[in-house]
């Protein structure tokens, strides 16, 4: 048999890693394949021949979107049609589901193949629209173990491949090595802050966690905190808060990064929702979700039922059941964050009780995802 042709197309930093591993995956089941399409600098050095480089999907923000919005769209007409021209065995698209989707809708029409790696979080927000994944991509790759099972009820072939942080992740993280590594020498409790990685997050939360931090202090002397920064906007935009806020009863740090290893090295975690709360479960710490959109948005989501979920955070949708708590917005404030961080720190049992379960869950994410996804597309192409 002819040597496979397989086209990529990933979007940011976290896309390229995947693609990546993905790659190389395919590659030990397919020595002689050839990979082609829009690729990082991870990819470009698994072997992928760019035609774009993935930081030309990068663009966050309507306004952002709206004034790229020309070139987005001659870009993904140019790439379907030297995609469809390249005659690949199949299209993979990672993540980027607004670009993706409708690329692989175009070339499954004209009868390629299509693959889209990862599936989008339908199981929070909006369970229809995994027909209209289905009409985009013939298998959708998950990460998570209740995805499956909602794209079944609208005929769409999904496998559950695992999750890579899971598979990157030891089951006991060592707490005294992370600490070593960030020169944590004191001896009183740590907490690690995650208000999000993007700037609006930022501003609307770090006050909040701040507020939280100070009062957690006030409470338990010699408290250190620990702020990750994505990069150096988020480090000049915390920094700039903590001079308006300074803390008068604990020590804050800001990290270049290092958010693993801040919660590895933590006691307790205070985090907005999002992929760090599932970090947090799989570092194995306690954690705080807490949480706050624009009240409009609140509104609009609740008057129109938009939030499929029970919960918000990944530990808890993965469990059934509340086993972090979650402080949404109007209860999202100083007060009830710090009530629940010290409930933590004070009662050693109570996470103790919990912990299990996230070992439990941690194994069960755990199927070296990268392989997974090789052999489901292997699968796929009668390649077993």
């Amino acid at each position: 048999m002819k040597p496979l042709r397989i086209a990529l197309c990933a979007g940011e930093a976290s896309g390229d890693l995947l693609g990546a591993d993905l790659v190389r995956a395919l590659r030990e089941r397919f020595p002689d394949a050839e990979f082609a399409g829009i690729a990082g600098p991870k990819m470009r050095a698994a072997g992928v021949t760019s035609w774009w480089d993935a930081s030309e999907l990068s663009v966050m923000g309507l306004a952002e979107v709206l004034r790229h919005l020309p070139r987005l769209l001659r870009l993904r007409r140019e790439f379907r049609q030297r995609v469809l021209d390249w005659k690949p065995d199949v299209f993979i698209g990672i993540d980027a589901p607004d670009f993706n989707l409708g690329v692989e809708k175009w070339l499954k029409a004209r009868g390629v193949r299509t693959v889209h790696d990862v599936s989008p979080s339908i199981w929070a927000w909006r369970e229809d629209r995994a027909e209209k994944i289905g009409e985009s991509a013939d298998r959708v790759l998950c990460l998570f173990p209740m995805e499956p099972p909602i794209y079944a009820k609208h005929g769409v072939d999904a496998r559950f491949i695992g999750h890579p942080l899971a598979d990157a992740m030891p089951l006991h993280p060592e707490r005294d090595a992370a600490r070593r590594e960030l020169a944590i020498t004191g001896d009183g409790p740590v907490l690690a802050l995650l208000p999000g990685s993007r700037m609006g997050e930022i501003a609307r939360m770090l006050p909040t966690f701040l507020e939280t931090a100070d009062r957690v202090g006030a409470q338990i002397p010699s408290l250190e905190v620990l702020i990750p920064a994505a990069d150096e906007h988020c480090r000049h935009a915390i920094e700039t808060q903590l001079r308006q806020t300074p803390l008068a009863h604990a020590h804050a740090s800001v990290l270049d990064g290092q958010a693993q290893q801040a919660m590895i090295a933590s006691d307790v975690v205070l985090l907005a929702s999002g992929t760090a709360a599932l970090e947090a479960m799989l570092a194995k710490r306690p954690m705080v979700i807490g949480h706050r959109i624009s009240p409009t948005t609140y509104r609009i989501v609740k008057l129109f039922g938009l939030l499929k979920s029970r919960f918000v955070s990944l530990p808890n949708v993965l469990a059934g059941r509340e086993l972090v708590p979650e402080c949404l917005q109007d209860d999202c404030t100083p007060q009830r964050l710090s009530s629940e961080l010290l409930r933590w720190l004070r009662d050693p049992s109570a996470f103790a009780a919990v912990e299990p379960e996230f070992i439990r869950i941690h194994e069960e994410l755990r199927r070296d995802a990268s392989h997974q996804a090789a052999l489901a597309i292997g699968e796929l192409l009668g390649r077993e």
